[in-house]
């Protein structure tokens, strides 16, 4: 990884986003964690490390303080190389019946998941583009290639996501920036630990679903995302790469 690459990522303060957030540090990137608590803190643990790291307050459902945070990284760095877009709804959601889930609950999860990582991206995007380069990795889910039952409103959102990367990767070729993504299976983060009703309901029948047959832990996905924004994925774009121990190959 080049030494002078910034990266943000949203999400970043804890769970898969943190562990990716720590990857990109390790490999001497500068990183900017983006959450909507805890960043600071976060970014204050990765920095004692002797890292270069700032935390950003920012709550990706807002174009405000999503353009407030693109700003504040070009602040402190200069510039922006690339966007994990990390953050999103999951871990605090139940199971539910999809004639159980309300109109008010589709529109909060569509909003974070798919107009979250749009903003995200389009406060990016101007500095990327005057740079004619950067690296976009959405992180999605396996659940669409799937078909994951009770969860329609996430499976939707993350459907989208993966809709989205492809069409995007389009669109911005032409400036130089690509548009990947990882999607990783049920994975035991703080959040998702958190969630007795997730563990009893998904852990253990995601385990036998696997080739690899154990739990999959957030430092299972950083490879992917560092991977794919690298100059060793300079000629891929456009590509979702499943990342859940061959339960689904694609």
């Amino acid at each position: 990884m080049n030494k002078d690459n910034v990266v943000i990522v949203t999400g970043g303060a804890m769970g898969i986003g943190r562990a990716i957030a720590d990857r990109f540090a390790k490999d001497g990137s500068a990183v900017v964690i983006a959450d909507v608590s805890g960043a600071v803190q976060a970014a204050t643990e990765i920095a004692d490390s002797g890292a270069r790291a700032i935390g950003v307050s920012c709550d990706i459902s807002d174009p405000k303080s999503c353009e407030a945070m693109a700003a504040d990284a070009l602040s402190a760095f200069g510039r922006i190389d690339t966007l994990v877009n990390n953050a999103g709804l999951y871990s605090t959601l139940k199971l539910t019946e999809f004639s159980e889930i309300s109109p008010e609950e589709w529109q909060r999860v569509l909003t974070v998941n798919v107009m979250g990582q749009a903003l995200v991206t389009g406060a990016v995007l101007p500095a990327m583009q005057a740079q004619g380069s950067g690296a976009i990795v959405n992180i999605s889910s396996g659940t669409p290639f799937k078909g994951v039952p009770y969860l329609l409103h996430y499976v939707a959102s993350k459907g989208a996501i993966n809709a989205m990367t492809k069409a995007l990767a389009k669109e911005l070729g032409s400036s130089g920036i690509r548009v990947n993504g990882v999607a990783p299976g049920f994975t035991l983060s703080e959040g998702v630990k958190a969630n007795p009703h997730q563990i009893e309901k998904l852990q253990e029948i995601s385990q036998k679903a696997r080739v690899i047959a154990r739990d999959q832990l957030p430092e299972d996905i950083v490879g992917a995302v560092a991977f794919l924004a690298s100059e060793d994925a300079a000629f891929m774009t456009g590509q979702t790469l499943v990342v859940d121990g061959g339960a689904y190959f694609h």
